[in-house]
């Protein structure tokens, strides 16, 4: 074998160790980084399904009801209204306590909005807690500036595919119990990821009888709103 021939051997031999061991490293990352690109897509996907339940447990404080789509949470949240307790003064400032009293004894008739009132015209040396009616978005994630009532609708990453939302009354013992649930499916969670490993993980889920997806509440299983990766 001559010198240039045996040149040629060992590239191509060093070519095909090296192919082979990107071959391995491929198979064995392939699942880490599907793991990881999925663990961040699920964490945009709960903060979306736990703004849905806590808005759906608000119109249920008010109405008794679930609603089915998302618009009408979306018009709950932007027109509606929530009955608030709120708390004036200090229970811990003895003065103001015993002012208080003295007025609640001057007049036993009267109520807390007669309170607020006399509270709003000046006299700030009461303590009282008044149930009040609030708007809704002044009350729910005033304190998220990522909150957009509009990102509700959609599964993230799916391409405007919209979530999968029910609510329903089942009796229970007797008694109907309002339910609801909402469900982003893997197949449009994970839109464009490897999609062997998306049906992979798929298949695990249903063999495990778990849902195959993200889900929040159940109408089916009344799991007091629960989420599925709680």
């Amino acid at each position: 074998m001559n010198k240039a021939l045996k040149i040629v051997l060992e590239i191509l031999l060093f070519i095909g160790i090296v192919a082979l061991v990107y071959a391995i490293y491929s198979s064995i990352m392939k699942p880490v980084n599907f793991n990881k690109q999925k663990e961040k897509r699920e964490a945009v996907a709960i903060q979306r399904l736990k703004d849905i339940r806590t808005l759906q447990v608000a119109y249920k404080s008010v109405n008794g009801k679930f609603v089915s789509t998302i618009d009408s949470l979306k018009n709950f949240y932007e027109n509606g209204k929530m009955a608030v307790v709120m708390q004036i003064g200090s229970a811990d400032d003895s003065i103001a306590w015993a002012h208080t009293e003295k007025v609640k004894k001057a007049n036993r008739k009267i109520t807390p909005e007669k309170l607020l009132e006399m509270y709003e015209a000046g006299d700030k040396n009461l303590v009282f807690s008044v149930v009040t009616q609030i708007p809704v978005k002044d009350t729910l994630f005033n304190n998220r500036e990522d909150f957009n009532i509009d990102s509700l609708k959609t599964i993230p990453f799916s391409g405007g595919q919209p979530i999968e939302m029910t609510a329903e009354t089942h009796m229970v013992s007797g008694v109907p119990v309002p339910l609801f649930e909402a469900k982003m499916p893997y197949k449009l969670l994970l839109k464009g990821m490897d999609n062997q490993l998306r049906i992979n993980l798929d298949a695990e889920r249903k063999d495990q009888n778990k849902y195959e997806g993200l889900q929040v509440g159940s109408v089916t299983a009344p799991n007091n709103n629960a989420g599925n990766w709680e």
